[in-house]
């Protein structure tokens, strides 16, 4: 119990420093020029998202340019993702395994993601709007490998860091071309969607004829 209080008041600490201090921090991305620190920093304003992620992001893409804006902003989102894997499974697995098998449809569910989850978090991953934290809460809770979870969402990541950083970059120098990167997004996406649709249908059952 104590560990799992020490934990939860050490990330409120720090969600409350970066609530105060963000605004000064995505000031400094724009003005730094150490790509280490950048990471370190993004890495921190990925663990803890007061401000929205896709800011950083076009604000990193905006200082450094599309590509190595786009790195850094996927590595920082990478690191945090797997640090905050780390942070539920060490102190809160247990008591989330309890919790994901109390009831019989969710525990089914979580068994299924379980067989499946790499192809699972990928997409999750591909699809922007499914908050990042409950699928990093999620996959620590259930019985995924640290290295499934880890190459799937380091793959998953990279479309969207990539337009994060395209979009911040574009604002800067043209700024008529963001809708043509939105609609390739939006294609891409598109085309993500029907193809998870589509394999979640193959997962399916076939239901067997009943003869009369």
């Amino acid at each position: 119990m104590f560990k799992k209080i020490s934990l939860a008041l050490l990330y409120a600490v720090m969600a409350y420093l970066i609530y105060r201090y963000g605004e000064e921090i995505v000031a400094w991305f724009q003005s730094s020029s150490d790509m280490v620190l950048v990471i370190v920093a993004a890495t921190v304003m990925a663990l803890f998202p007061v401000i929205p992620y896709p800011v950083v992001g076009g604000v990193i893409g905006a200082a450094f340019g599309p590509v190595l804006g786009a790195a850094i902003t996927w590595a920082g989102s990478t690191a945090a993702s797997l640090l905050m894997f780390l942070f539920v499974r060490y102190g809160y697995q247990e008591w989330g395994q309890r919790m994901l098998y109390r009831y019989e449809r969710l525990g089914k569910l979580t068994v299924l993601f379980e067989r499946n989850a790499f192809l699972t978090i990928l997409f999750a991953r591909l699809i922007p709007f499914i908050p990042s934290i409950i699928i990093n809460a999620y996959s620590a809770l259930s019985r995924v490998s640290f290295a499934a979870y880890a190459v799937a969402s380091a793959l998953g990541k990279i479309p969207a860091m990539l337009l994060f950083a395209f979009v911040g970059n574009t604002l800067m120098t043209e700024p008529g071309a963001v809708w043509l990167t939105m609609g390739i997004y939006g294609g891409f996406l598109a085309v993500t969607l029907l193809a998870y649709r589509q394999w979640k249908r193959s997962k399916e059952p076939v239901p067997s004829d009943r003869q009369a």
